[in-house]
C-alpha cells in the first residue's frame, strides 16, 4: 500500500509547533478571536456552535491502520469517543478544548497526519474513487496524479489567499464515483491516441449557486496537468470576486464571464506557465506511479465464500448490497456502512476505527479509504475472507446491508453542530432510515441516493441527491425544501425544487407518499427511482409530494 504521510515531517511539526504558540496567545488574550481566526482556519479548526471542531485531512481518502488507531486515540482522549466522515473524504472531531487541539497536531504529526488547507481559501483535499486501484471498472488509478496535486498544491504561496475555497476531483473509472462535474476543477482520465490525458472540467460547484461544471479541455496530456492546473486556479486568482463572498467561487466567475472569454485567458496563462515546467512534475508522478503498485494478491478458492452465502442469508444480503466489483479475480472491495438504522449518518466510534484497522491489517492488505459518502472501503479482500470480516463487522453493529440504499444517506452537521445551519438534517436522516426499515420497504425501493442539508451551504450535497432535501428557517420554523432528480454519477444533474416546503413532522410522509408512488410506477423491479423520474418526468412525483385535498 502507498503511504500517504509526508517523507519529510519536519514541516508537518514545524506548522503544529506554530499553531500551539497562536492558541497561546488566543487564551491569554494577546489576540482577539478576530484576529486569531485566520490563523486557526489555516489550521483546520472552527468554531461551531457548543466548541471547536478540528477538520484532519486524509488525502484522496486513503488511511493507514496506523493512522486509523491515532485516530480513535484521538476520539477517546479529546472528543467523545468518535469522530465524523466528511464528504470530502475526511474526518471532523466535533468536541475538542481549544488548549488541547495542538496536542492533537503533535500527535496527528507523530504518524504523518495533519490539518493543513482543510479550510481557509485555499486548495482543499483532493479527492477521488475510493476503490480506485481495485475497481473493476478502472481503466487508470487516479490516485497518483491525486497525490501529485496534493503534494503541489500543500502551501503553494501563490494559492494561499484565494478568492474562496477550491476543491479539485479526479476520476479514472468507466464511471464517475468522483463527482467530477461539481467541483471547482474536475480531472477525468482518459486516453487519446494511445496517449494519457485528462478531460478538464472548471465551474462545478454546490452552495446556494449550485452549478455543474464545463468542459474547458476536451484533452490535455498528462505532461501538462499542473501547468494547466496552474493557470486556471492563477486565472480565477487575478479576475474572481472579491467584493462579495457568495459570488467568489470560480463558478461565478466562468458564469458572468463566459467560459470561451475565461478559457482565452486560461491559454494564454497556461503558455506562460508551460514554460517554467522543467521535468520535475513529471520525475515526481513517475516515482508516485512506482510507490502506488499493486499489492501482492492471492490466488486462492472461494469454496468457503460461496457456501456461506448460500448457508446465511443475512451475509448474502450483505455481499449484494456491500461489495464493489474488483478488477482481480476472487477478490471484491468490502464498503462499511456507517448509516446503522437510527444512528447519525457517517459517526464512527474509537472502537469502530480501531476495528477498521485490525481488519485492514488481517484481511485487506493494509488499505483503508474514506469515501464521500460518509462510508469507509476495504477496497482489497479476497473473497474467501469475507465471511471472517462479515462476522466481525456484524459483532461491531457494522455489517448493515445497506449501501446504496434508502438509509444511506449523506447528511450534513446542521443545527445539532453548525453555526451556519438553518434546520437539523441528522434527525431527519434518522427518522427516514428507521422509517423505511420498520414498513419493510428498504429493499423494495432499491438503489436511491438521499441527501440532506441543514443549510443553502449544501455540505450534504442535496442538489446531488436522487431526492434532496434541504432545511430552512421560516419565520424561527424549520421548513424543508424537497428536490428531485439530482445526481452526481451517471448523469451530471442539479436536482430540481419540487415545490412548496415541509414542515419538519411532514418532511417523513412527504417522502413516505413520494417512494411508494414510485413503486406503483416504475417499469419493473430493476427500474431506479432516478431512471423512473428521468422517464416519467417530475409530474406523477409531485401529485404524490403533494396530493388534491379531499373534498366531502
Amino acid at each position: 500500500m502507498f503511504d500517504v504521510r509526508p517523507v519529510d515531517t519536519d514541516y508537518v511539526r514545524h506548522r503544529a509547533a506554530q499553531f500551539r504558540a497562536q492558541v497561546e496567545r488566543r487564551l491569554d488574550g494577546s489576540l482577539t478571536e478576530e484576529e486569531f481566526r485566520p490563523l486557526r482556519l489555516m489550521n483546520g479548526v472552527y468554531l461551531q456552535l457548543h466548541a471547536y471542531m478540528l477538520r484532519i485531512a486524509i488525502p484522496y481518502g486513503t488511511i493507514s491502520p496506523d493512522q486509523m488507531r491515532m485516530l480513535a486515540h484521538l476520539a477517546e482522549t479529546y472528543d467523545k469517543g468518535y469522530g465524523h466522515w466528511t464528504t470530502r473524504q475526511n474526518i471532523q472531531f466535533n468536541w475538542p478544548k481549544l488548549v488541547e487541539i495542538p496536542d492533537m497536531l503533535d500527535k496527528l504529526a507523530s504518524v504523518g497526519m495533519h490539518a493543513i488547507q482543510t479550510s481557509g481559501n485555499t486548495i482543499r483535499n483532493v479527492t477521488t474513487d475510493a476503490f480506485a486501484g481495485a475497481a473493476a471498472d478502472e481503466y487508470m488509478d487516479p490516485r497518483p496524479y491525486a497525490e501529485l496535486l496534493r503534494s503541489w498544491s500543500t502551501d503553494h504561496a501563490e494559492f494561499q489567499f484565494l478568492p474562496r475555497k477550491f476543491k479539485i476531483a479526479i476520476s479514472g473509472a468507466q464511471r464517475d464515483r468522483a463527482l467530477v462535474a461539481a467541483h471547482d476543477i474536475g480531472l477525468r482520465l482518459i486516453q487519446k491516441d494511445g496517449q494519457t490525458g485528462f478531460e478538464v472540467w472548471v465551474g462545478g460547484g454546490l452552495g446556494r449557486t449550485p452549478m455543474l461544471g464545463k468542459v474547458i479541455r476536451d484533452f490535455l496530456p498528462e505532461a501538462d496537468l499542473l501547468a494547466y492546473i496552474e493557470a486556471i486556479i492563477s486565472t480565477y486568482n487575478l479576475s474572481g470576486r472579491r467584493d462579495n463572498k457568495y459570488k467568489a467561487r470560480i463558478k461565478i466567475t466562468v458564469h458572468e464571464r463566459g467560459l470561451d472569454v475565461f478559457k482565452a485567458e486560461v491559454e494564454e496563462e497556461f503558455q506562460n506557465r508551460r514554460r517554467d515546467f522543467h521535468g520535475a512534475d513529471r520525475e515526481a508522478l513517475a516515482i508516485f506511479r512506482d510507490r502506488f503498485a499493486a499489492p501482492a494478491f492471492r490466488n486462492g478458492p472461494t469454496d468457503g465464500y460461496e457456501a456461506e452465502r448460500a448457508r446465511n442469508g443475512a451475509f448474502r444480503s450483505w455481499t449484494d448490497t456491500n461489495l464493489h466489483p474488483h478488477k482481480v479475480d476472487g477478490y471484491a472491495s468490502v464498503i462499511v456502512t456507517f448509516k446503522t438504522h437510527g444512528e447519525t449518518p457517517g459517526d464512527a466510534s474509537a472502537d469502530q476505527m480501531r476495528l477498521l484497522a485490525d481488519l485492514a491489517e488481517q484481511y485487506g492488505h493494509d488499505d483503508l479509504r474514506i469515501s464521500h459518502d460518509q462510508n469507509v472501503v476495504l477496497p482489497h479482500v479476497h473473497k474467501s475472507d469475507l465471511p471472517a470480516v462479515y462476522a466481525a463487522l456484524q459483532k461491531a453493529g457494522l455489517a448493515v446491508a445497506n449501501a446504496g440504499l434508502t438509509s444511506d444517506i449523506i447528511a450534513c452537521p446542521g443545527m445539532d453542530y453548525c453555526t451556519l445551519a438553518t434546520a437539523r438534517s441528522i434527525p431527519i436522516a434518522q427518522e427516514i432510515a428507521t422509517h423505511f426499515k420498520d414498513a419493510g420497504l428498504e429493499d423494495e425501493i432499491g438503489k436511491l441516493n438521499i441527501r440532506i442539508s441543514g443549510c443553502i451551504n449544501a455540505c450534504g450535497h442535496h442538489h446531488l441527491g436522487h431526492i434532496g432535501i434541504l432545511g430552512l428557517d421560516r419565520a424561527g420554523v424549520e421548513n424543508y425544501q424537497i428536490t428531485l432528480g439530482g445526481d452526481g454519477y451517471d448523469i451530471p444533474a442539479i436536482g430540481e425544487r419540487a415545490g412548496a416546503g415541509f414542515p419538519y413532522d411532514q418532511v417523513v410522509p412527504a417522502v413516505d407518499r413520494l417512494l411508494r408512488a414510485y413503486l406503483e410506477v416504475r417499469a419493473d423491479a430493476s427500474e431506479r427511482f432516478i431512471d423512473a423520474y428521468r422517464r416519467l418526468g417530475p409530474a406523477p412525483f409531485k401529485a404524490a409530494l403533494y396530493p388534491e385535498p379531499a373534498h366531502a
